[in-house]
Protein backbone atom coordinates (compact mmCIF):
# COMPACT_ATOMS: atom_id res chain seq x y z
CA UNK A 1 0.00 0.00 0.00
CA UNK A 2 1.36 3.33 -0.63
CA UNK A 3 0.86 5.14 1.87
CA UNK A 4 -0.62 9.47 2.77
CA UNK A 5 2.65 9.91 4.30
CA UNK A 6 5.05 8.79 1.31
CA UNK A 7 3.21 11.50 -0.83
CA UNK A 8 3.76 15.12 -1.13
CA UNK A 9 1.31 16.93 0.29
CA UNK A 10 -0.64 18.63 -2.14
CA UNK A 11 -2.49 21.97 -2.68
CA UNK A 12 -6.27 22.14 -1.88
CA UNK A 13 -8.41 21.31 -4.53
CA UNK A 14 -11.96 21.86 -4.31
CA UNK A 15 -14.21 24.20 -1.43
CA UNK A 16 -13.48 21.56 1.47
CA UNK A 17 -10.91 19.33 2.41
CA UNK A 18 -9.99 16.26 0.40
CA UNK A 19 -12.20 13.23 2.16
CA UNK A 20 -8.92 10.73 1.70
CA UNK A 21 -5.53 11.56 0.81
CA UNK A 22 -4.89 7.87 0.17
CA UNK A 23 -3.26 6.01 -2.85
CA UNK A 24 -3.39 2.89 -4.43
CA UNK A 25 -2.98 -0.70 -3.18
CA UNK A 26 -1.90 -3.40 -5.58
CA UNK A 27 -4.77 -4.39 -6.24
CA UNK A 28 -6.42 -0.99 -7.20
CA UNK A 29 -3.62 -1.01 -9.40
CA UNK A 30 -4.48 -3.92 -10.60
CA UNK A 31 -7.69 -3.01 -11.35
CA UNK A 32 -6.91 0.23 -13.25
CA UNK A 33 -4.74 -1.84 -15.46
CA UNK A 34 -8.09 -4.19 -16.21
CA UNK A 35 -10.20 -1.19 -16.57
CA UNK A 36 -7.67 1.11 -19.36
CA UNK A 37 -7.74 -2.67 -21.36
CA UNK A 38 -11.72 -2.63 -20.91
CA UNK A 39 -11.94 0.97 -22.45
CA UNK A 40 -9.56 0.72 -25.04
CA UNK A 41 -10.93 -3.15 -26.10
CA UNK A 42 -14.69 -0.73 -26.10
CA UNK A 43 -13.56 0.95 -28.32
CA UNK A 44 -13.72 4.73 -26.80
CA UNK A 45 -10.26 5.63 -28.47
CA UNK A 46 -9.80 7.17 -31.92
CA UNK A 47 -7.14 6.15 -33.84
CA UNK A 48 -4.23 8.20 -35.08
CA UNK A 49 -5.90 8.47 -38.68
CA UNK A 50 -9.13 10.46 -36.98
CA UNK A 51 -7.26 12.03 -35.03
CA UNK A 52 -5.55 13.89 -38.22
CA UNK A 53 -8.49 14.33 -39.74
CA UNK A 54 -9.93 15.69 -36.67
CA UNK A 55 -7.26 18.36 -36.38
CA UNK A 56 -7.50 19.10 -40.54
CA UNK A 57 -11.17 19.84 -40.42
CA UNK A 58 -10.81 22.23 -37.43
CA UNK A 59 -7.93 24.22 -39.64
CA UNK A 60 -10.07 24.01 -42.64
CA UNK A 61 -13.16 25.65 -40.62
CA UNK A 62 -10.29 28.59 -39.13
CA UNK A 63 -9.67 29.55 -42.90
CA UNK A 64 -13.34 29.52 -43.72
CA UNK A 65 -14.47 32.03 -40.52
CA UNK A 66 -11.39 34.03 -41.42
CA UNK A 67 -12.31 34.64 -45.30
CA UNK A 68 -16.23 34.84 -44.14
CA UNK A 69 -14.70 37.87 -41.79
CA UNK A 70 -12.79 39.52 -43.95
CA UNK A 71 -15.69 39.31 -46.75
CA UNK A 72 -17.87 41.47 -44.27
CA UNK A 73 -15.25 43.61 -43.06
CA UNK A 74 -14.45 44.61 -46.87
CA UNK A 75 -18.31 44.94 -47.62
CA UNK A 76 -19.06 47.62 -45.00
CA UNK A 77 -16.01 49.89 -45.91
CA UNK A 78 -13.98 49.14 -43.56
CA UNK A 79 -10.05 49.87 -44.79
CA UNK A 80 -7.94 47.92 -46.58
CA UNK A 81 -5.29 47.82 -43.58
CA UNK A 82 -8.67 46.82 -41.55
CA UNK A 83 -9.10 44.03 -44.04
CA UNK A 84 -5.86 42.74 -43.62
CA UNK A 85 -5.88 42.66 -40.07
CA UNK A 86 -9.64 41.24 -39.89
CA UNK A 87 -9.58 37.81 -37.95
CA UNK A 88 -11.79 35.28 -36.23
CA UNK A 89 -10.26 32.63 -33.69
CA UNK A 90 -11.53 29.08 -33.46
CA UNK A 91 -11.83 27.25 -30.10
CA UNK A 92 -12.32 23.72 -28.95
CA UNK A 93 -15.40 23.08 -25.79
CA UNK A 94 -16.88 20.17 -24.57
CA UNK A 95 -15.01 15.98 -24.60
CA UNK A 96 -12.77 17.46 -27.46
CA UNK A 97 -11.65 20.07 -25.39
CA UNK A 98 -11.37 18.25 -22.21
CA UNK A 99 -9.30 15.00 -23.92
CA UNK A 100 -11.88 12.33 -23.43
CA UNK A 101 -13.70 12.37 -26.97
CA UNK A 102 -13.81 8.99 -28.49
CA UNK A 103 -14.56 8.06 -32.82
CA UNK A 104 -17.40 9.62 -34.46
CA UNK A 105 -18.18 11.84 -31.66
CA UNK A 106 -18.96 15.56 -32.81
CA UNK A 107 -16.63 18.45 -32.27
CA UNK A 108 -17.91 21.24 -30.30
CA UNK A 109 -16.76 24.17 -31.94
CA UNK A 110 -16.83 28.19 -30.67
CA UNK A 111 -16.10 31.03 -33.38
CA UNK A 112 -14.75 34.36 -31.32
CA UNK A 113 -15.00 36.97 -34.44
CA UNK A 114 -15.17 41.08 -33.84
CA UNK A 115 -17.59 43.64 -32.41
CA UNK A 116 -19.01 44.31 -35.90
CA UNK A 117 -20.36 40.53 -36.97
CA UNK A 118 -23.07 39.57 -36.00
CA UNK A 119 -24.79 36.33 -34.42
CA UNK A 120 -28.18 36.97 -36.32
CA UNK A 121 -27.58 38.14 -39.65
CA UNK A 122 -23.70 37.56 -40.31
CA UNK A 123 -23.95 34.48 -38.63
CA UNK A 124 -26.57 32.40 -39.13
CA UNK A 125 -27.33 33.82 -42.57
CA UNK A 126 -23.86 34.77 -44.33
CA UNK A 127 -21.50 31.93 -42.81
CA UNK A 128 -24.90 29.60 -43.46
CA UNK A 129 -25.07 30.38 -47.42
CA UNK A 130 -21.02 30.01 -47.83
CA UNK A 131 -21.32 26.96 -45.32
CA UNK A 132 -24.81 25.27 -47.69
CA UNK A 133 -22.43 26.27 -51.22
CA UNK A 134 -19.37 23.67 -50.05
CA UNK A 135 -19.37 20.38 -51.47
CA UNK A 136 -17.73 19.49 -47.74
CA UNK A 137 -20.79 20.12 -45.70
CA UNK A 138 -23.63 18.08 -45.15
CA UNK A 139 -26.46 18.20 -42.70
CA UNK A 140 -26.57 21.66 -42.19
CA UNK A 141 -29.10 22.22 -39.58
CA UNK A 142 -29.18 26.28 -37.82
CA UNK A 143 -30.71 26.20 -34.27
CA UNK A 144 -30.84 30.50 -34.04
CA UNK A 145 -33.55 30.08 -31.08
CA UNK A 146 -31.98 27.43 -29.20
CA UNK A 147 -30.44 28.20 -24.70
CA UNK A 148 -27.13 28.65 -26.87
CA UNK A 149 -27.30 29.63 -30.49
CA UNK A 150 -25.74 26.78 -33.05
CA UNK A 151 -25.13 25.70 -36.26
CA UNK A 152 -25.06 22.37 -36.65
CA UNK A 153 -23.56 19.94 -39.70
CA UNK A 154 -20.94 17.57 -40.85
CA UNK A 155 -18.03 18.87 -42.48
CA UNK A 156 -15.97 15.70 -44.79
CA UNK A 157 -18.20 13.16 -42.39
CA UNK A 158 -17.32 14.74 -39.21
CA UNK A 159 -19.83 16.23 -36.90
CA UNK A 160 -19.49 19.82 -36.03
CA UNK A 161 -21.65 22.17 -33.42
CA UNK A 162 -20.68 25.44 -34.09
CA UNK A 163 -21.37 28.59 -31.80
CA UNK A 164 -20.21 32.19 -32.33
CA UNK A 165 -19.56 34.70 -29.81
CA UNK A 166 -19.15 38.28 -31.41
CA UNK A 167 -16.99 40.61 -28.42
CA UNK A 168 -16.26 44.11 -28.14
CA UNK A 169 -13.17 44.52 -30.10
CA UNK A 170 -12.39 45.50 -33.64
CA UNK A 171 -9.93 43.22 -34.25
CA UNK A 172 -9.46 39.50 -32.61
CA UNK A 173 -6.04 38.65 -31.56
CA UNK A 174 -4.83 34.95 -32.54
CA UNK A 175 -3.64 34.35 -28.46
CA UNK A 176 -6.49 35.64 -27.56
CA UNK A 177 -7.00 34.33 -23.55
CA UNK A 178 -10.62 33.19 -23.70
CA UNK A 179 -10.51 32.76 -19.21
CA UNK A 180 -10.23 36.58 -18.61
CA UNK A 181 -13.28 37.91 -18.02
CA UNK A 182 -12.58 40.88 -19.75
CA UNK A 183 -14.39 38.67 -22.93
CA UNK A 184 -17.48 39.12 -21.48
CA UNK A 185 -17.68 43.07 -21.58
CA UNK A 186 -20.28 44.74 -23.36
CA UNK A 187 -22.06 41.22 -24.67
CA UNK A 188 -25.34 39.80 -24.31
CA UNK A 189 -26.54 36.40 -22.32
CA UNK A 190 -26.10 33.81 -25.62
CA UNK A 191 -23.23 35.15 -25.90
CA UNK A 192 -22.03 34.79 -23.10
CA UNK A 193 -23.01 31.45 -22.59
CA UNK A 194 -21.42 30.63 -26.02
CA UNK A 195 -18.49 31.73 -25.02
CA UNK A 196 -18.50 30.19 -21.06
CA UNK A 197 -18.35 26.29 -22.91
CA UNK A 198 -14.54 27.02 -23.56
CA UNK A 199 -14.27 29.19 -19.91
CA UNK A 200 -15.36 25.66 -18.09
CA UNK A 201 -13.78 23.30 -19.73
CA UNK A 202 -10.03 25.48 -19.27
CA UNK A 203 -11.41 26.04 -15.50
CA UNK A 204 -12.45 22.01 -15.11
CA UNK A 205 -9.13 21.11 -15.97
CA UNK A 206 -7.44 23.30 -13.63
CA UNK A 207 -9.42 22.21 -10.72
CA UNK A 208 -8.50 18.52 -10.94
CA UNK A 209 -5.20 17.17 -9.20
CA UNK A 210 -4.35 14.64 -11.64
CA UNK A 211 -5.66 15.42 -15.57
CA UNK A 212 -4.84 12.46 -16.82
CA UNK A 213 -6.62 10.18 -13.79
CA UNK A 214 -9.52 12.71 -14.41
CA UNK A 215 -9.76 12.00 -18.19
CA UNK A 216 -9.65 8.44 -17.84
CA UNK A 217 -12.40 8.12 -15.01
CA UNK A 218 -14.52 11.22 -16.78
CA UNK A 219 -14.30 8.56 -20.65
CA UNK A 220 -15.45 5.76 -18.15
CA UNK A 221 -18.17 7.50 -16.38
CA UNK A 222 -19.31 8.97 -19.65
CA UNK A 223 -19.75 5.38 -21.20
CA UNK A 224 -21.49 3.60 -18.26
CA UNK A 225 -24.11 7.11 -18.52
CA UNK A 226 -24.61 5.83 -22.39
CA UNK A 227 -25.10 2.09 -21.68
CA UNK A 228 -27.15 3.21 -18.34
CA UNK A 229 -29.46 5.39 -20.29
CA UNK A 230 -28.99 8.69 -18.19
CA UNK A 231 -26.20 10.21 -21.00
CA UNK A 232 -28.77 13.63 -22.28
CA UNK A 233 -29.34 16.83 -21.02
CA UNK A 234 -32.13 17.54 -23.40
CA UNK A 235 -34.09 14.55 -21.80
CA UNK A 236 -33.62 15.56 -18.51
CA UNK A 237 -30.55 13.74 -17.51
CA UNK A 238 -26.83 14.85 -17.23
CA UNK A 239 -24.73 16.08 -20.59
CA UNK A 240 -20.74 16.15 -21.14
CA UNK A 241 -20.14 18.82 -18.90
CA UNK A 242 -22.26 17.49 -15.85
CA UNK A 243 -20.43 14.64 -15.77
CA UNK A 244 -17.63 16.42 -16.20
CA UNK A 245 -18.30 18.31 -12.80
CA UNK A 246 -19.74 15.24 -11.04
CA UNK A 247 -15.68 13.48 -11.73
CA UNK A 248 -14.21 16.49 -11.13
CA UNK A 249 -15.36 16.98 -7.77
CA UNK A 250 -14.79 13.24 -7.17
CA UNK A 251 -11.00 13.61 -7.84
CA UNK A 252 -10.83 16.69 -5.68
CA UNK A 253 -12.54 14.63 -2.58
CA UNK A 254 -9.66 11.83 -3.70
CA UNK A 255 -6.21 13.49 -4.70
CA UNK A 256 -4.39 10.11 -5.23
CA UNK A 257 -6.73 7.98 -5.79
CA UNK A 258 -5.85 6.27 -9.44
CA UNK A 259 -9.45 5.26 -11.68
CA UNK A 260 -10.26 2.40 -10.85
CA UNK A 261 -10.50 3.50 -7.23
CA UNK A 262 -11.82 6.86 -8.38
CA UNK A 263 -15.04 4.93 -10.57
CA UNK A 264 -15.87 3.09 -7.54
CA UNK A 265 -15.57 6.40 -5.23
CA UNK A 266 -18.09 8.18 -7.77
CA UNK A 267 -20.95 6.05 -7.11
CA UNK A 268 -20.18 5.78 -3.33
CA UNK A 269 -20.37 9.63 -3.02
CA UNK A 270 -22.89 10.30 -5.41
CA UNK A 271 -25.36 7.15 -4.13
CA UNK A 272 -24.98 9.32 -0.71
CA UNK A 273 -25.31 12.52 -2.12
CA UNK A 274 -27.60 14.88 -0.25
CA UNK A 275 -29.31 16.91 -3.28
CA UNK A 276 -30.36 19.64 -3.72
CA UNK A 277 -26.85 20.47 -1.88
CA UNK A 278 -24.86 21.52 -4.58
CA UNK A 279 -21.84 20.34 -6.74
CA UNK A 280 -18.98 22.94 -6.81
CA UNK A 281 -15.55 22.84 -8.13
CA UNK A 282 -14.58 26.20 -6.39
CA UNK A 283 -16.36 28.93 -4.46
CA UNK A 284 -18.96 30.94 -6.38
CA UNK A 285 -17.02 34.14 -7.53
CA UNK A 286 -19.11 37.51 -7.96
CA UNK A 287 -17.62 39.91 -10.54
CA UNK A 288 -19.10 43.62 -11.64
CA UNK A 289 -20.38 42.72 -14.45
CA UNK A 290 -23.76 42.36 -13.43
CA UNK A 291 -24.69 39.13 -14.46
CA UNK A 292 -26.73 36.28 -12.73
CA UNK A 293 -24.97 33.53 -11.01
CA UNK A 294 -26.47 30.48 -9.19
CA UNK A 295 -27.34 31.62 -5.69
CA UNK A 296 -31.00 30.03 -4.43
CA UNK A 297 -30.74 32.84 -1.48
CA UNK A 298 -31.32 35.69 -3.99
CA UNK A 299 -32.79 33.77 -7.27
CA UNK A 300 -36.19 31.98 -6.48
CA UNK A 301 -36.21 30.20 -9.56
CA UNK A 302 -32.79 28.29 -8.42
CA UNK A 303 -34.14 27.24 -4.82
CA UNK A 304 -36.45 24.92 -7.65
CA UNK A 305 -33.33 22.95 -9.19
CA UNK A 306 -32.90 19.47 -8.25
CA UNK A 307 -29.18 18.31 -8.81
CA UNK A 308 -27.66 21.71 -8.80
CA UNK A 309 -24.12 21.11 -10.35
CA UNK A 310 -22.20 24.40 -10.49
CA UNK A 311 -20.36 25.49 -13.80
CA UNK A 312 -16.73 26.90 -12.06
CA UNK A 313 -16.28 29.83 -14.41
CA UNK A 314 -18.22 33.68 -14.02
CA UNK A 315 -21.05 33.42 -14.24
CA UNK A 316 -21.35 30.39 -11.94
CA UNK A 317 -24.58 28.74 -13.09
CA UNK A 318 -26.52 25.54 -12.49
CA UNK A 319 -25.28 23.09 -15.53
CA UNK A 320 -28.24 20.66 -14.76
CA UNK A 321 -31.48 23.03 -14.18
CA UNK A 322 -33.18 20.41 -16.78
CA UNK A 323 -33.01 17.55 -13.97
CA UNK A 324 -36.56 16.83 -13.21
CA UNK A 325 -37.90 14.60 -10.13
CA UNK A 326 -38.31 11.72 -11.97
CA UNK A 327 -34.75 12.05 -13.88
CA UNK A 328 -32.90 12.07 -10.72
CA UNK A 329 -35.13 9.42 -9.32
CA UNK A 330 -33.29 7.25 -12.01
CA UNK A 331 -30.36 8.10 -11.78
CA UNK A 332 -29.79 7.60 -8.07
CA UNK A 333 -31.24 4.10 -8.76
CA UNK A 334 -28.93 4.06 -11.30
CA UNK A 335 -25.74 5.13 -9.23
CA UNK A 336 -26.77 2.71 -6.57
CA UNK A 337 -26.58 0.18 -9.07
CA UNK A 338 -22.60 0.75 -9.81
CA UNK A 339 -22.30 1.31 -6.24
CA UNK A 340 -23.21 -2.18 -5.63
CA UNK A 341 -21.12 -3.79 -8.56
CA UNK A 342 -18.07 -1.64 -7.80
CA UNK A 343 -18.65 -3.21 -4.52
CA UNK A 344 -18.66 -6.69 -5.88
CA UNK A 345 -15.64 -5.85 -8.20
CA UNK A 346 -13.17 -4.63 -4.93
CA UNK A 347 -13.91 -8.02 -3.42
CA UNK A 348 -13.28 -9.50 -6.46
CA UNK A 349 -16.78 -11.20 -7.00
CA UNK A 350 -17.51 -9.27 -10.32
CA UNK A 351 -15.16 -7.93 -13.42
CA UNK A 352 -15.57 -4.29 -15.01
CA UNK A 353 -18.12 -6.01 -18.32
CA UNK A 354 -20.87 -6.59 -15.22
CA UNK A 355 -20.78 -2.47 -14.53
CA UNK A 356 -21.39 -1.46 -18.65
CA UNK A 357 -24.28 -3.81 -18.73
CA UNK A 358 -26.91 -1.90 -20.87
CA UNK A 359 -29.97 -0.65 -19.20
CA UNK A 360 -32.86 -3.19 -19.70
CA UNK A 361 -35.70 -0.60 -20.01
CA UNK A 362 -38.07 -2.41 -22.10
CA UNK A 363 -38.19 -5.28 -19.37
CA UNK A 364 -38.16 -2.28 -16.26
CA UNK A 365 -41.99 -1.09 -16.97
CA UNK A 366 -45.22 -2.68 -17.99
CA UNK A 367 -46.68 0.45 -19.42
CA UNK A 368 -45.47 3.27 -21.67
CA UNK A 369 -45.75 6.73 -23.80
CA UNK A 370 -44.51 5.78 -27.39
CA UNK A 371 -43.71 9.08 -28.98
CA UNK A 372 -43.64 8.45 -32.94
CA UNK A 373 -42.49 11.58 -35.42
CA UNK A 374 -42.61 11.58 -38.77
CA UNK A 375 -41.59 13.78 -41.83
CA UNK A 376 -41.43 13.53 -45.52
CA UNK A 377 -37.22 13.17 -46.38
CA UNK A 378 -34.91 12.83 -43.80
CA UNK A 379 -34.17 16.64 -43.25
CA UNK A 380 -37.34 17.57 -42.13
CA UNK A 381 -36.71 14.65 -39.81
CA UNK A 382 -33.58 15.40 -38.16
CA UNK A 383 -35.08 19.15 -37.72
CA UNK A 384 -38.64 17.96 -36.33
CA UNK A 385 -37.08 15.94 -34.09
CA UNK A 386 -34.55 17.95 -32.89
CA UNK A 387 -37.59 20.03 -31.57
CA UNK A 388 -39.71 17.31 -30.69
CA UNK A 389 -37.10 15.82 -28.57
CA UNK A 390 -35.98 19.69 -26.65
CA UNK A 391 -39.67 19.12 -25.12
CA UNK A 392 -40.00 15.53 -24.18
CA UNK A 393 -38.26 17.08 -21.06
CA UNK A 394 -41.48 19.43 -20.68
CA UNK A 395 -43.98 16.19 -21.35
CA UNK A 396 -42.09 14.55 -17.87
CA UNK A 397 -42.59 17.59 -15.89
CA UNK A 398 -46.35 18.13 -16.63
CA UNK A 399 -47.24 14.02 -15.90
CA UNK A 400 -44.99 15.24 -12.79
CA UNK A 401 -46.98 18.50 -12.12
CA UNK A 402 -50.90 17.18 -13.11
CA UNK A 403 -50.30 13.79 -11.07
CA UNK A 404 -48.69 15.43 -8.12
CA UNK A 405 -45.62 13.50 -8.69
CA UNK A 406 -47.57 10.12 -8.07
CA UNK A 407 -47.17 8.98 -11.44
CA UNK A 408 -43.62 8.57 -12.25
CA UNK A 409 -42.13 8.82 -15.61
CA UNK A 410 -38.67 7.84 -17.28
CA UNK A 411 -37.68 8.99 -20.49
CA UNK A 412 -35.20 6.75 -22.36
CA UNK A 413 -32.73 8.86 -24.00
CA UNK A 414 -33.07 6.85 -27.16
CA UNK A 415 -34.32 7.23 -30.54
CA UNK A 416 -35.37 3.96 -32.82
CA UNK A 417 -36.37 3.69 -35.86
CA UNK A 418 -39.04 2.31 -38.02
CA UNK A 419 -37.19 0.22 -40.86
CA UNK A 420 -40.33 -0.65 -42.67
CA UNK A 421 -41.67 3.11 -42.63
CA UNK A 422 -41.96 4.37 -45.89
CA UNK A 423 -41.58 8.22 -43.93
CA UNK A 424 -38.77 9.18 -42.38
CA UNK A 425 -39.40 7.89 -39.34
CA UNK A 426 -38.32 7.93 -35.58
CA UNK A 427 -39.52 7.01 -31.76
CA UNK A 428 -39.22 7.85 -28.26
CA UNK A 429 -40.58 5.99 -25.38
CA UNK A 430 -40.93 6.78 -21.41
CA UNK A 431 -41.66 4.05 -19.08
CA UNK A 432 -44.61 4.70 -16.33
CA UNK A 433 -45.06 3.83 -13.11
CA UNK A 434 -47.07 4.62 -9.83
CA UNK A 435 -45.19 6.23 -7.21
CA UNK A 436 -44.22 3.63 -4.81
CA UNK A 437 -45.66 3.54 -1.33
CA UNK A 438 -48.45 5.54 -2.49
CA UNK A 439 -51.90 5.52 -0.77
CA UNK A 440 -53.87 4.79 -3.17
CA UNK A 441 -57.79 4.06 -3.73
CA UNK A 442 -59.00 1.01 -5.32
CA UNK A 443 -59.94 1.33 -9.12
CA UNK A 444 -58.13 5.41 -8.49
CA UNK A 445 -57.24 6.43 -12.54
CA UNK A 446 -54.71 8.86 -13.71
CA UNK A 447 -56.14 10.95 -16.44
CA UNK A 448 -53.59 12.73 -18.33
CA UNK A 449 -55.16 13.50 -21.56
CA UNK A 450 -54.95 17.19 -21.10
CA UNK A 451 -51.53 16.68 -20.42
CA UNK A 452 -50.81 14.85 -23.82
CA UNK A 453 -52.68 17.72 -25.12
CA UNK A 454 -50.66 20.21 -23.71
CA UNK A 455 -47.49 18.68 -25.12
CA UNK A 456 -49.29 18.76 -28.18
CA UNK A 457 -49.99 21.95 -28.21
CA UNK A 458 -46.41 23.35 -27.36
CA UNK A 459 -45.51 20.98 -29.60
CA UNK A 460 -47.70 23.06 -32.99
CA UNK A 461 -45.20 26.25 -31.97
CA UNK A 462 -42.31 24.92 -33.99
CA UNK A 463 -41.99 27.92 -35.99
CA UNK A 464 -40.45 25.96 -39.14
CA UNK A 465 -43.17 23.35 -39.49
CA UNK A 466 -43.19 22.06 -42.75
CA UNK A 467 -45.89 19.67 -44.63
CA UNK A 468 -45.64 16.11 -43.32
CA UNK A 469 -43.94 16.31 -39.92
CA UNK A 470 -46.08 14.53 -37.83
CA UNK A 471 -46.35 13.58 -34.01
CA UNK A 472 -48.36 10.77 -32.19
CA UNK A 473 -48.29 9.64 -28.70
CA UNK A 474 -49.84 6.51 -27.82
CA UNK A 475 -49.89 4.19 -24.52
CA UNK A 476 -48.60 0.71 -25.20
CA UNK A 477 -47.82 -2.40 -22.82
CA UNK A 478 -44.88 -4.29 -22.84
CA UNK A 479 -45.80 -6.69 -24.92
CA UNK A 480 -46.55 -4.25 -27.53
CA UNK A 481 -43.40 -2.39 -27.42
CA UNK A 482 -42.24 -2.57 -31.74
CA UNK A 483 -40.25 -5.54 -32.81
CA UNK A 484 -37.75 -2.87 -34.16
CA UNK A 485 -36.30 -1.47 -30.85
CA UNK A 486 -34.63 -4.89 -30.51
CA UNK A 487 -32.80 -4.47 -34.41
CA UNK A 488 -31.10 -7.77 -33.40
CA UNK A 489 -33.87 -10.17 -32.01
CA UNK A 490 -35.10 -10.27 -28.22
CA UNK A 491 -32.42 -11.24 -25.84
CA UNK A 492 -31.75 -11.26 -22.42
CA UNK A 493 -28.03 -10.29 -21.44
CA UNK A 494 -28.11 -12.76 -18.21
CA UNK A 495 -31.11 -15.11 -17.27
CA UNK A 496 -30.88 -14.19 -13.58
CA UNK A 497 -29.68 -11.23 -13.31
CA UNK A 498 -30.96 -8.01 -14.87
CA UNK A 499 -29.34 -4.58 -14.69
CA UNK A 500 -31.67 -2.39 -13.03
CA UNK A 501 -32.69 -1.13 -9.68
CA UNK A 502 -35.50 -1.63 -7.43
CA UNK A 503 -35.80 -0.77 -3.92
CA UNK A 504 -31.62 -0.51 -3.91
CA UNK A 505 -31.49 -4.14 -5.23
CA UNK A 506 -30.63 -5.86 -8.53
CA UNK A 507 -34.20 -7.49 -9.61
CA UNK A 508 -35.24 -10.73 -11.04
CA UNK A 509 -37.83 -10.52 -13.61
CA UNK A 510 -39.78 -13.71 -15.40
CA UNK A 511 -38.49 -14.12 -18.91
CA UNK A 512 -42.37 -14.62 -20.22
CA UNK A 513 -42.62 -11.23 -18.96
CA UNK A 514 -40.35 -9.62 -21.52
CA UNK A 515 -41.70 -11.36 -24.78
CA UNK A 516 -42.54 -8.50 -27.32
CA UNK A 517 -45.17 -9.00 -29.41
CA UNK A 518 -45.41 -10.76 -33.22
CA UNK A 519 -44.63 -8.60 -36.20
CA UNK A 520 -47.92 -9.10 -37.50
CA UNK A 521 -49.64 -7.53 -35.00
CA UNK A 522 -52.04 -5.18 -35.96
CA UNK A 523 -50.99 -2.58 -33.24
CA UNK A 524 -47.72 -2.43 -34.75
CA UNK A 525 -48.24 -1.62 -38.23
CA UNK A 526 -47.99 1.12 -40.11
CA UNK A 527 -51.65 2.27 -39.77
CA UNK A 528 -50.90 2.24 -36.16
CA UNK A 529 -49.88 5.71 -36.43
CA UNK A 530 -52.81 7.64 -37.90
CA UNK A 531 -54.76 9.91 -35.79
CA UNK A 532 -58.09 7.93 -34.42
CA UNK A 533 -61.18 10.22 -33.09
CA UNK A 534 -62.37 7.58 -30.98
CA UNK A 535 -59.76 5.93 -28.43
CA UNK A 536 -59.14 4.98 -25.08
CA UNK A 537 -56.82 3.25 -23.00
CA UNK A 538 -56.84 2.61 -19.31
CA UNK A 539 -54.79 0.45 -16.85
CA UNK A 540 -56.82 -1.92 -14.54
CA UNK A 541 -54.89 -4.83 -12.08
CA UNK A 542 -52.02 -4.97 -14.78
CA UNK A 543 -54.38 -4.82 -17.80
CA UNK A 544 -54.96 -2.17 -20.52
CA UNK A 545 -58.55 -2.42 -21.55
CA UNK A 546 -58.53 -0.25 -25.09
CA UNK A 547 -61.51 0.78 -26.74
CA UNK A 548 -59.60 0.70 -29.69
CA UNK A 549 -56.28 -1.49 -29.82
CA UNK A 550 -54.36 1.09 -31.53
CA UNK A 551 -54.39 3.53 -27.71
CA UNK A 552 -54.35 7.20 -27.49
CA UNK A 553 -53.16 8.65 -30.07
CA UNK A 554 -52.46 12.53 -31.04
CA UNK A 555 -52.16 14.11 -34.34
CA UNK A 556 -49.73 16.95 -33.79
CA UNK A 557 -51.07 19.35 -35.64
CA UNK A 558 -54.25 21.79 -34.78
CA UNK A 559 -57.08 20.58 -33.19
CA UNK A 560 -58.83 20.73 -36.22
CA UNK A 561 -57.27 17.94 -38.39
CA UNK A 562 -58.95 15.48 -35.67
CA UNK A 563 -62.03 15.89 -33.20
CA UNK A 564 -60.61 15.18 -29.20
CA UNK A 565 -63.74 13.64 -27.82
CA UNK A 566 -64.85 12.50 -24.08
CA UNK A 567 -63.27 9.07 -25.40
CA UNK A 568 -60.23 10.57 -26.77
CA UNK A 569 -58.58 9.74 -23.41
CA UNK A 570 -55.33 8.36 -21.64
CA UNK A 571 -56.08 6.90 -18.06
CA UNK A 572 -53.67 5.33 -16.04
CA UNK A 573 -54.77 2.99 -12.96
CA UNK A 574 -52.65 3.40 -10.10
CA UNK A 575 -53.58 0.01 -8.43
CA UNK A 576 -51.53 -0.63 -11.30
CA UNK A 577 -48.07 -2.61 -9.99
CA UNK A 578 -45.33 -1.88 -12.71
Amino acid sequence: MVGADALPSPRQHGVTKPLSLAGPSEADILRTKKLNKFLVDAGLYESQEEAAKRENVLGRIKQIVIDWVKQLTRLRGYTEQMVEDANAVIFTFGSYRLGVHGPGADIDTLCVGPSYVNRNEDFFFVLHDILTNMEEVTELQPVPDAHVPVMKFKFEGISIDLLYASISRLVVPDDLDISDVSVLYNVDEPTVRSLNGCRVADQILKHVPNVEHFRTTLRCLKFWAKRRGVYSNVTGFLGGVNWALLVARVCQFYPNAIPSMLVSRFFRVYTQWRWPNPVMLCSIQEAELGFTVWDPRKNPKDKTHHMPIITPAYPCMNSSYNVSISTLRVMTEQFQFGNQICEEIEVNKAQWPMLFEPYMFFESYKNYLQVDIIANNPDDLRAWKGWVESRLRQLTLMIERDTHGKLQCHPYPHEYIDPSSQLSHGAFFMGLQRKQGEAIQEGQQFDIRGTVEEFRHSVNMYMCWRHGMEIYVSHVRRKQIPLYVFPHGYKRTRTTRVSNIENGEVCRKRKDECTPVKQDSPSLKRQSMSPLSHCSDSVDNDKIQPNDEHGMELNSRGSGDMDMDQNSIMRYDVTSTA
